[in-house]
C-alpha cells in the first residue's frame, strides 16, 4: 500500500472515531436525560390524607386567594406600591405573603380563584404554576383551583393548565366533570357528563367531623366555575362569561345532592370562579361590606348565573376575584357575592392599599350529644401590613 494512501485512511478512521465519541458523549449527556424518564426523580402525586372534613371541634376554614398574577419569581417586580418599597418589592412578596396567611390562619382548604398566573410576565407556565402553589403545597393542606383570564398567556392553554394543576401535590382541582351520579337512577348508576364550556367545572363535597354521624356524609359543598377569558360580541371586545352547558351541569349537580340528601336540613353550598357577573355593576347590591372602589369589569353578555344560583336555593355565597381593588361583600336577591380583593404584587393595585385575602368560616350546629348540619358562614379579610390586620368580620349566612 502507498505509504501516503495508508497515512490518509488512519487520519480517516481516527476522525470517524472522533466524530462517534462526541455523539456518543452529546448523547448521554445532554439529549439522553431529557427524552428518558428518570426513575430517581419520578414519584406519584402526593394526595390529601383524608377528604375534606369538618374538624372536631365543628369547624371548617377556608382561605381565598384572589389574583396572585405570578411571573418569575424574584425577577418580576411589583406593580402600584410605594416608591420607597419598589426596589426591594418581587414575587417574593406574594410567595410570603401566602406562607403567612397558612401559617396565621391554619385553612383546612384553599381555593384560588383565577389569575394565579400573570401569563405575559411568565416565561415558563409550569415554572410560575409551582411558585404561585409552592406555599400551598409544601403544607400539605388541601386545595384547588379555577382559571382567570390571564392564566393562558403564558406557554400553556386552559386545558392544559387545569390538566397540570390537578395533578399537582394535593390539588383536588379538576379539569372536567367527568361522571356525574344521575339522581334519577334509583340504582345509583353513573353516567357519562355531556360536554360542556370551560375546563375547571367540578364539585367538591365537606363531610362532617371524624366520628360524628356526619363523618361519611356531605355537610357543606363546593362548585368551581370557568369563567373563561375573553370574547367578542357584535365585533366589541368583552369578558368571557359562564355558558348555558354550564348552568345545566350546575343545577343537575344541585338537585341530585338535594335528592340525595339524608338529613332534613338542607345542605348548603359556596362557589367559586374568577369573572364577577354583570348584576354586581347593575345593581342594587344590598348589606355591603368592604370597599367598592374600581369599576366592575365583566362580560356585556349576561347567561344567567344569578337566576341560576337564585332557582337552585343552595348557593349561599359566591367568591369571585378579577377587580384587585374591590373587596366588598354584597348581597344580590338571597346570595352573597364577595371579592377576595388582589392578592398578588404584581397585578394592579392602588399604592398603600394593602394586598389582602379572604378567609371563610363554616361552623357546624352543637347538639346535645352530636353535631347537626351548618349552622352559620361568616368571613373576614387579611392585609399583608405589618399586624396582619384582620378586617370586616360579618355573618353570611345563619340557619
Amino acid at each position: 500500500m502507498d505509504p501516503s494512501n495508508k497515512l490518509t485512511w488512519i487520519h480517516s478512521f481516527l476522525y470517524l472515531a472522533l466524530i462517534s465519541l462526541s455523539v456518543h458523549l452529546l448523547h448521554t449527556l445532554f439529549i439522553s436525560p431529557k427524552l428518558g424518564i428518570n426513575h430517581h426523580n419520578a414519584r406519584i402525586k402526593k394526595l390529601s390524607p383524608t377528604p375534606l372534613q369538618f374538624r372536631a371541634d365543628g369547624t371548617f376554614k377556608i382561605l381565598q386567594v384572589a389574583d396572585m398574577h405570578l411571573g418569575n419569581g424574584e425577577l418580576t417586580r411589583c406593580r402600584d406600591v410605594l416608591d420607597s418599597e419598589f426596589p426591594y418589592c418581587s414575587d417574593s412578596n406574594t410567595t410570603r405573603f401566602l406562607e403567612k396567611m397558612i401559617q396565621l390562619e391554619n385553612p383546612d382548604f384553599v381555593a384560588f380563584t383565577g389569575d394565579n398566573i400573570f401569563g405575559s410576565s411568565a416565561t415558563d407556565a409550569a415554572e410560575s404554576l409551582f411558585q404561585a402553589f409552592g406555599p400551598v403545597i409544601k403544607s400539605g393542606i388541601p386545595w384547588a383551583a379555577v382559571l382567570g383570564n390571564h392564566d393562558q398567556e403564558s406557554t400553556m392553554t386552559r386545558e392544559e393548565l387545569m390538566s397540570f394543576i390537578s395533578l399537582m401535590d394535593f390539588s383536588l382541582s379538576q379539569t372536567f366533570p367527568t361522571v356525574e351520579e344521575d339522581a334519577s337512577n334509583p340504582d345509583g348508576r353513573k353516567k357519562q357528563v355531556p360536554k360542556i364550556d370551560g375546563f375547571g367545572n367540578y364539585n367538591l363535597r365537606v363531610v362532617g367531623p371524624p366520628g360524628s354521624g356526619f363523618a361519611n356524609n356531605s355537610v357543606l359543598n363546593f362548585y368551581f366555575l370557568d369563567s373563561g377569558d375573553r370574547a367578542v360580541v357584535d365585533g366589541v371586545r368583552t369578558y368571557d362569561w359562564i355558558k348555558e352547558s354550564q348552568l345545566i351541569w350546575l343545577r343537575r349537580v344541585s338537585e341530585k345532592n338535594r335528592v340525595t340528601n339524608p338529613y332534613p336540613t338542607e345542605i348548603p353550598s359556596l362557589a367559586f370562579f374568577h369573572i364577577p357577573i354583570p348584576e354586581i355593576k347593575e345593581g342594587p347590591i344590598y348589606n355591603m361590606v368592604g370597599t367598592y372602589r374600581e369599576y366592575v369589569a365583566c362580560s356585556l353578555v349576561n347567561s344567567g348565573v344569578l337566576e341560576t344560583l337564585v332557582s337552585m336555593g343552595d348557593v349561599k355565597a359566591v367568591f369571585i376575584g378579577h377587580d384587585h381593588t374591590n373587596d366588598f361583600c354584597g348581597s344580590l336577591r338571597g346570595v352573597w357575592f364577595c371579592y377576595g380583593g388582589g392578592f398578588g404584587y404584581h397585578g394592579y393595585g392602588v399604592a398603600g392599599w394593602h394586598r389582602r385575602s379572604r378567609v371563610v368560616l363554616a361552623e357546624l350546629e352543637k347538639g346535645k350529644n352530636s353535631w347537626g348540619g351548618v349552622r352559620r358562614i361568616k368571613t373576614w379579610k387579611r392585609l399583608d401590613d405589618e399586624f396582619m390586620s384582620k378586617i370586616d368580620e360579618q355573618v353570611l349566612w345563619e340557619r
